[in-house]
């Protein structure tokens, strides 16, 4: 293991395994998935501050949406002057191009603590007794592609690994038709559908790219990622529902103070 990631793995083992020992008693053999999920919501908790602000930074992104591509078109054959006239509009706005990679970026020493510390035997020493743990029988250091059969539903963990990635894929589309429709809110035209006027295959791929590191990561590394991808769906409604809500609050504030000043002047 590297001594860069062995501090971290070890403080990730020892609050891995004490949740895992108090939740025994409760869950049985389900106490180590579950300290799983909740270490990964730690982990999103501690990064809110920083996931609030991209969230805002792809508020604005969206909003701005209509005049980069008025950018794109004026300038499109001057990359030069087109980066300038970008660059100086982000900057008016207080945003940047790459406003909502921040939590993205941050998550990546935390999954890669939680992929070494199920593919390693012993942690500071001793015997790593996390790999003893498992979901449904299949051990959560277990990898997909090390099955017999990683398409074989009949085994254990063909059928596990699938309706993990089946999980993840589902919260990837949800998580891009939420993207789409929130763009189209704040542009205020019609959400086009999925295929229809869209980017290139590849950018309508990339969301589902936490499809592909599940597959190659430890079964436990994909649990971090599912439970990760949710938290990232649920904040990003709840952000939005919270900023149409003082979006409507503000359009009806107008509205009530020209009401009163309308009976005013019918009084006078």
């Amino acid at each position: 293991m590297s001594s860069f990631f062995g501090v971290p793995v070890d403080a990730a083992y020892h609050l891995v395994s004490g949740l895992t020992g108090i939740l025994t008693p409760v869950l049985g053999g389900l106490a180590a998935v579950a300290a799983i999920v909740a270490f990964t919501m730690a982990v999103r908790l501690l990064l809110m501050p920083l996931s609030l602000r991209a969230l805002r930074g792809q508020a604005v992104q969206a909003r701005l949406a209509p005049q980069l591509v008025a950018l794109r078109r004026r300038y499109g054959k001057q990359p030069e002057r087109l980066q300038r006239e970008m660059a100086a509009l982000y900057k008016r706005e207080g945003t940047g191009m790459f406003a909502g990679f921040a939590p993205l970026l941050l998550q990546w020493p935390f999954l890669s603590v939680m992929y070494l510390l199920f593919r390693s035997p012993t942690v500071g020493g001793t015997a790593n007794t996390l790999l003893t743990r498992d979901l449904l029988g299949v051990p959560l250091g277990a990898h997909w592609l090390s099955g017999a059969g990683p398409l074989d539903l009949a085994s254990a963990q063909g059928a596990v690994f699938l309706g993990l990635f089946a999980l993840l894929a589902g919260l990837c589309w949800l998580s891009a038709r939420f993207g789409r429709l929130m763009t189209a809110r704040a542009t205020g035209a019609q959400p086009a559908p999925a295929g229809a006027g869209s980017p290139g295959l590849l950018v309508r791929m990339l969301p589902y790219l936490t499809v592909v590191i599940a597959a190659f990561a430890p079964l436990a590394a994909g649990i971090y990622l599912l439970t990760s991808l949710a938290w990232s769906l649920a904040e990003r409604m709840l952000f939005w529902r919270s900023a149409a809500a003082m979006d409507s609050g503000r359009q009806q504030a107008p509205r009530g103070q020209e009401a009163r000043t309308g009976r005013g002047v019918q009084k006078a």
